[in-house]
């Protein structure tokens, strides 16, 4: 159920929103909202267990061998955080379709939005740490795409490239982390780390996998010095800047301090790292806020500052600083989303968020301003406000968890309070320069006027919460809080009330000193407009976040162009010469102390087919050497190299490694005459003497190295695990082919990454190449024609009786794969001979035409449903609790036909399959569409 939780949204939302769009904006936005919708009934038809005190959990073997597994736990902190995330999505997605302007992609916007709620939620049901960084980098990915949504723009690109190198690499040390806090711990399981706090804070690993950990999290939630990302990425749409910063991006980082807490809390470090980031963070975010002047501008800073509240609080350590900290974050989603939102209809109405030009909107959007103070009046924490309540439970612990801290007992109190004022005086300026503060300035658009009400409702709607959870606390939020505090801690939580009255105390006393010197603070910045005419860059200029990220971005680039002109000079050879020189030298480090005589081996006799190729094999490299400027005699020769090795195959007895060669040197050579037609058919001489005899070295020495370990290892005796694939195949893997069912069961991840690849590389072709076309001469240097006239008509007949016999052929191959030589691959590369015979026969276009695969679209749906096919097989293990690929056989008795050996690894192989007659035939189509428009010669109907 969990799991579904989180597919619904990755898998139907993207999905379903996409196809939508083909059928108007009103399509995307339904089915975004009916997604979201079901997630929430999942999520609340298992909560009640949750509140009764359970922990849910739902484990699937992924790769188990590394600790990697489909592991997910709802909690009382990971349903808080999953109603959050689609609560909001929901609203979000309502006012996200009166906010986007006709000319904006709802199939784009809608798609996007539901891959980062899936990522979002993966996150924070993860069990395994790996899994979670799994969804830690989607989430990464997703935020990149939607800050860059409207990819016109500059500063969006900017924003969005910025966010995912902070993000990106903080995740990369995240996982670090991850993983020696994996090694210490013996498992990947949060649950079970639990359990293990005190042997895993013992190890000497624990430091550097707990500062890893938390640049993870404090880039991800952007605290200080990482803060910067987050205020540059405010170029997204307004309703992407709604729900990154009130319940997912940003949250993530919290949510991971929190879930970590049992692990990593209670120790010294933890406290002193977490509380001094947190502490500096609210206090620099919320007075870099005040000189703001742009509306989303202000809040993202002011996101900013509340993260680093919380992150303060979870770093006190105390139980109840852990419910003010849960609180918070249910407070902070409340008033934030409707403040984006505010300034998303501000800016819909006027054309501008710069407070500079807004003011006096009071009298235009009436409703607006009143849902706006609302919401920034819980932001600054006023009275009667759910932002009063939590603000008041975070000085509580400010006061308490510095009692005994000795100077710290009076500096801390004194910087949550200054900071409490930064922030009234930063919601007193959103409120009084946007819709009161004299008549409008000059704005692009002088008529606003209220909302559509779909933009309104969600504003309203969380506005009233925020009213009604000040006055009703512990009824509202109350169970809530006291869950997703008690999975935080881990142990039962001491007593405590979320009520409006606490008495006169020392909280209170700091809360009316925030409050009236937030006012005074502003009142004397706004005289005469002095606010208008500064900027926050004045109070820290290079001591910014953004200044030294770009300033170390900048100096990265400059090493890396003063490397590069020193390295690079348009030479392919001096690339290879270089690379393969250092790899001579490395391997030189490691080899030369090795024994340079063979083994005691007894060596095999050389027949004389293996001493005729063997000659054969020098004759073709000494004409490769001396010919290799003649670029077809050099295919040619490289071809005789594979020729050789497939008839070693043979005579090693491995006829399914001996088929594949050879159909690959087939298609190799087919693929590299197409490329090479598109070049001068004889390379430039530009080496001189010197260079040559350097090659000459270079190439001696890195055949003579290979050749002499090669020799080193041939000659000695060695375990070999091939006993193990000998004794499984057919037990384990339900087949007699050993080749095959390593391919498709025991290596089922490695084939499966390679056709991923595979696919990537025709794709990458057909994106670089698509709309190339060349110009060159219609015959060569001897007046040989490079096209045919008319297909010969032998060609054609010979290809119409090959492509029927072949595809049999590749049937009967493809079949028989699992038990006897053969298989998918073979199969794939057989077919697709075939059809580049027919692409030869019939021409580009009719064979195109007759595969009704116009410029090569169709190739690229063979790829997606051979990846898709293969990438289902491996999921369908999961149904039957299996990992990832765990293939399934049997040998059920058929009437007729009798016994039949059967085996979920074929449904893969026909993944393979496709793929690669897809790969190989866009290739072809890509090459060949180059050169298209080239015209026969007319004097002549030889061939080059």
């Amino acid at each position: 159920m969990l799991l579904l939780i989180v597919m619904l949204p990755l898998v139907l939302g993207v999905g379903l929103t996409a196809w939508g769009g083909r059928h108007g904006r009103p399509a995307s936005a339904a089915f975004a909202g009916a997604i979201t919708l079901g997630c929430i009934a999942l999520l609340l038809q298992q909560g009640g267990a949750v509140f009764d005190g359970q922990t849910l959990m739902n484990a699937w073997a992924w790769v188990p061998e590394i600790g990697l597994n489909l592991t997910f736990r709802l909690d009382g902190l990971s349903l808080m955080f999953a109603l959050l995330i689609t609560g909001i999505g929901l609203l979000i997605v309502v006012y996200a379709h009166f906010y986007l302007a006709p000319e904006d992609s709802a199939a784009k916007f809608y798609s996007l939005m539901m891959l980062f709620m899936a990522a979002m939620l993966g996150v924070v049901l993860s069990d395994n740490l790996l899994l979670l960084v799994v969804f830690w980098e989607l989430t990464s990915l997703s935020s990149f795409l939607l800050v860059g949504y409207w990819s016109h723009r500059p500063d969006a690109r900017a924003g969005a490239r910025q966010a995912l190198a902070v993000t990106g690499g903080g995740g990369l040390a995240m996982l670090g982390g991850f993983v020696l806090l994996g090694q210490i711990a013996g498992t990947f399981e949060l649950s079970e780390m639990a359990g293990r706090a005190a042997e895993i804070q013992a190890s000497p690993l624990f430091l550097p996998a707990l500062l890893l950990i938390l640049l993870g999290c404090f880039t991800k939630s952007a605290q200080f010095p990482f803060h910067f990302w987050l205020p540059d990425a405010m170029a997204a749409p307004t309703p992407v800047s709604a729900y990154l910063h009130s319940a997912t991006m940003v949250k993530a980082g919290v949510f991971l301090l929190m879930r970590m807490y049992p692990v990593l809390g209670g120790s010294g470090y933890f406290e002193a790292i977490v509380t001094t980031a947190g502490l500096m963070t609210v206090c620099f975010a919320a007075f870099i806020a005040i000189f703001k002047h742009d509306l989303k501008g202000l809040l993202a800073y002011s996101t900013v500052s509340h993260l680093g509240l919380i992150t303060f609080l979870i770093g006190l350590g105390s139980p109840l600083a852990a419910v003010a900290a849960v609180f918070h974050v249910l407070n902070h989603a409340t008033f934030k989303a409707p403040l984006f939102m505010v300034a998303g209809i501000v800016d819909h109405e006027t054309h501008t968020r710069d407070m500079r030009q807004l003011g006096g909107l009071w009298k235009f959007m009436p409703w607006t301003a009143t849902l706006a103070m609302v919401a920034a009046a819980s932001m600054a924490g006023v009275p009667l406000t759910n932002g009063f309540l939590s603000k008041e439970m975070y000085f509580t612990e400010a006061v308490v968890g510095t009692a005994a801290a000795g100077v710290l007992a009076w500096l801390v109190p004194a910087l949550v309070t200054l900071a409490g004022a930064f922030s009234v005086a930063y919601s007193l300026r959103l409120i009084h320069d946007t819709f009161f503060n004299g008549p409008p300035g000059d704005m692009p658009h002088m008529h606003p006027h209220e909302p559509p009400v779909g933009m309104k409702a969600p504003v309203a709607l969380l506005a009233a919460i925020c009213l009604a959870v000040g006055l009703l606390p512990a009824a509202l939020f109350g169970p809530m809080v006291h869950v997703a505090a008690t999975a935080m801690t881990g142990k039962a939580l001491p007593e405590y009330h979320l009520a409006i009255w606490h008495g006169f105390n020392l909280p209170l006393l700091m809360s009316a000193i925030a409050l009236v010197a937030g006012v005074v603070l502003y009142l004397w910045l706004a005289r005469g407009r002095w606010l208008h005419r500064i900027q926050s860059e004045h109070w820290f200029g290079a001591l910014t976040g953004r200044s030294l990220f770009e300033g170390s971005v900048d100096r990265l680039f400059g090493l890396a162009g003063r490397l590069t002109d020193a390295l690079e000079n348009g030479s392919l050879q001096r690339y290879v010469a270089i690379t393969l020189g250092a790899a001579i030298v490395g391997a030189a480090v490691v080899l030369v102390e090795q024994p340079v005589v063979g083994g005691a081996r007894a060596l095999l006799p050389a027949s004389p087919l293996a001493v005729v190729l063997w000659l054969l094999l020098v004759v073709a490299l000494v004409l490769i050497v001396r010919d290799h400027h003649q670029r077809f005699r050099a295919v040619v020769l490289v071809g005789v190299v594979g020729l050789v090795t497939a008839v070693s195959f043979i005579g090693l007895s491995a006829p399914d490694l001996a088929l594949t060669q050879l159909s690959v040197e087939v298609v190799s050579t087919v693929l590299l005459l197409m490329g090479l037609a598109l070049l001068p058919a004889t390379s430039p001489r530009e080496s001189s003497g010197a260079r040559r005899g350097r090659d000459a070295l270079l190439a001696l020495a890195g055949g003579g190295g290979v050749g002499w370990l090669a020799w080193l290892v041939m000659t000695r005796d060695h375990d070999s695990i091939s006993w193990y694939f000998l004794d499984k195949s057919l037990p384990a893997g339900g087949g007699t082919n050993v080749v095959n069912v390593i391919l498709v069961d025991f290596r089922g991840y490695d084939t499966f990454g390679e056709i991923t690849v595979l696919g990537i590389a025709a794709l990458g072709v057909y994106a670089l190449m698509q709309g190339m076309r060349t110009r060159r001469a219609g015959t060569d240097a001897q007046g040989l024609a490079w096209t045919f006239a008319e297909q010969p008509l032998l060609l054609r007949v010979a290809a119409s009786v090959v492509l029927p016999l072949a595809l049999v052929f590749t049937l009967y191959i493809f079949m028989r794969g699992h038990n006897l030589p053969g298989g998918g691959f073979i199969a794939g590369l057989i077919t697709a001979v075939a059809l580049v015979l027919q692409f030869m026969a019939l021409g580009q276009a009719r064979a195109e035409a007759m595969l009704r695969a116009r410029l090569g679209r169709r190739f690229i749906q063979w790829i997606g449903a051979g990846l898709g096919i293969a990438g289902l097989t491996g999921i369908g293990a999961f149904v039957w609790g299996r990992p990832f690929l765990t293939s399934a056989h049997g040998h059920p008795h058929v009437p007729v036909l009798g016994e039949l050996p059967l085996a979920t690894a074929a449904l893969f192989d026909l993944g393979v399959y496709l793929t690669v007659v897809g790969a190989t035939l866009l290739t072809v189509s890509v090459l060949g569409n180059a050169s298209r428009d080239t015209a026969p010669s007319a004097t002549t109907g030889a061939t080059s």
